[in-house]
């Protein structure tokens, strides 16, 4: 039986006392291992939703459990600690390496420099970069693609059950972004790690996602797999989405 990874229990979120709920009473439970898609337009409440999962915001009202466990009981910044998190911008230090990006997490943390630097090689492989080659180079000497790569890998730095990404490939040209779904499918299937990710893009959200979460002004409209959130949409918004996929298959079709 799978373990509950992660429950929202009546979740909320307002960011005034008079104003509407950006995330508004959503109840569900991820299970240990599932690659979540969240998916909808602008201020539907993806990034939000995700930042509560690592505290960076507070729900105005209910629960969310970790693996059982009830995050507002735990410091924040050993929930963190425990969390990938990923963003668009990455966010790696222009003044540091690449292997010193990847390391800044288990620096933190006193691990060994024998065992750091193992850590790195390891990463780096993993993400398809070859060490020799890349961890004495710095940010700027890469491109978009290689920097998104080497954000994940600092955020698997420290063996996080639970990977965050808010929109990590949304900058980056198509082609790369291809290949980075690509990437990212195979480390998950090959990590058996919880994997969140938000995104605009339908095709990306149904290509990545075991199971895909449609939000729409602040509620869930529907959580379930791509087959049957295709079969069966939940309410007209999810069909207006299925539509506007569809439209766009035509026009490419259209011109074969």
């Amino acid at each position: 039986m799978s373990l509950k990874a992660i429950e929202f229990n009546q979740v909320c979120k307002q960011y005034s006392q008079s104003g509407d709920f950006v995330v508004d009473h959503v109840n569900l439970s991820i299970n240990e291992g599932e690659f979540i898609t969240i998916l909808g337009s602008s201020g539907s409440g993806k990034t939000t939703l995700l930042k509560m999962i690592n505290r960076l915001y507070e729900p105005s009202e209910g629960t969310i459990n970790l693996f059982g466990e009830d995050i507002a009981t735990i410091d924040p910044v050993k929930v963190r600690r425990k969390i990938g998190y990923v963003i668009q911008q990455v966010g790696l230090f222009p003044h540091m390496t690449i292997a010193q990006n990847i390391a800044t997490v288990p620096k933190l943390l006193k691990w060994p420099q024998p065992k750091i630097k193992e850590r790195v090689d390891e990463l780096l492989n993993l993400v398809g970069l070859d060490p020799k080659e890349f961890k004495n180079r710095y940010p700027s000497q890469l491109s978009g693609g290689q920097q998104q790569r080497i954000g994940l890998a600092r955020a698997l730095a420290i063996d996080p059950k639970i990977m965050l990404l808010d929109e990590p490939f949304g900058a980056i040209d198509a082609i790369t972004r291809l290949h980075l779904q690509d990437e990212l499918m195979r480390l998950h299937g090959g990590l058996k790690k919880t994997f969140l990710f938000v995104t605009h893009d339908i095709n990306e959200a149904f290509k990545l996602g075991t199971r895909v979460m449609i939000m729409n002004n602040g509620k869930v409209s529907q959580f379930d797999t791509p087959q049957s959130i295709v079969k069966n949409p939940a309410d007209s918004f999810v069909s207006s989405l299925m539509r506007s996929s569809r439209e766009q298959e035509r026009f490419w079709e259209g011109l074969d």
